[in-house]
């Protein structure tokens, strides 16, 4: 059983390479990888390290809260799990109203200014978060914290939108892990490792020298 998160995720496929027939991402461009983190739920031993991983780092970190919030879809799973982890009570965000009913975007009960902390399964940019945050701040909820189990990490986070919204962002396991996996255990050869550290320090150069 592998221990690490990066190795974890490798074995599942949660991270997926395709150096050759590349992926097409929701937006269209072209990836030598993969990321889907949801496939997670389904593997026991491996939810279960993972979920004991992610109070340990709360712990380590001093992380507290009084909220658990899982963002629609990926992260509601997983905000369950903390929150049943944690003892706390746990609410979902969805992405916009529902447009019916009485036109929550917010579900659960809660309590103004509760410290609300936003679960999700990864992060690349961060700008998908900025709608859970904002519709939670307006909602009366206190927002520092964001955390995920796989975080891109390859942007200047000073460059992003969400930092704008002077919030934390926290993870298990980022690219630098899953390329020490790699480069220790010889998952590829060398050609296709440089190949990754490319497309990850320059997305647009290497889908335009692989158009």
């Amino acid at each position: 059983m592998p221990e690490s998160v990066a190795e974890i995720l490798i074995s599942i496929e949660s991270v997926k390479f395709s150096f050759k027939n590349h992926f097409t991402l929701t937006s269209g461009l072209k990836s030598p990888v993969y990321v889907d983190c949801r496939k997670i739920i389904s593997f026991v031993k491996e939810r279960d390290i993972i979920n004991n991983k992610i109070i340990n780092y709360f712990k380590k970190n001093k992380l507290n809260f009084d909220l658990v919030a899982g963002g629609e879809t990926a992260g509601i799973p997983y905000a369950a799990f903390i929150a049943e982890k944690t003892n706390k009570p746990m609410i979902y965000v969805r992405k916009k109203s529902k447009g019916f009913g009485i036109n929550q975007q917010i579900e659960g009960k809660f309590k103004k200014n509760d410290l609300t902390i936003l679960i999700e399964d990864l992060a690349t940019d961060g700008g998908s978060k900025i709608l859970f945050v904002e519709a939670m701040r307006k909602a009366g909820l206190k927002v520092k914290d964001i955390f995920v189990i796989f975080y891109y990490n390859i942007f200047d986070f000073r460059d992003l939108e969400l930092s704008k919204l002077n919030v934390n962002i926290h993870s298990l396991c980022t690219w630098k892990d899953i390329i020490k996996v790699i480069e220790t255990k010889k998952i590829f050869d060398e050609k296709d490792i440089e190949t990754l550290k490319f497309f990850l320090s320059n997305p647009n150069k290497w889908r335009q020298e692989n158009a």
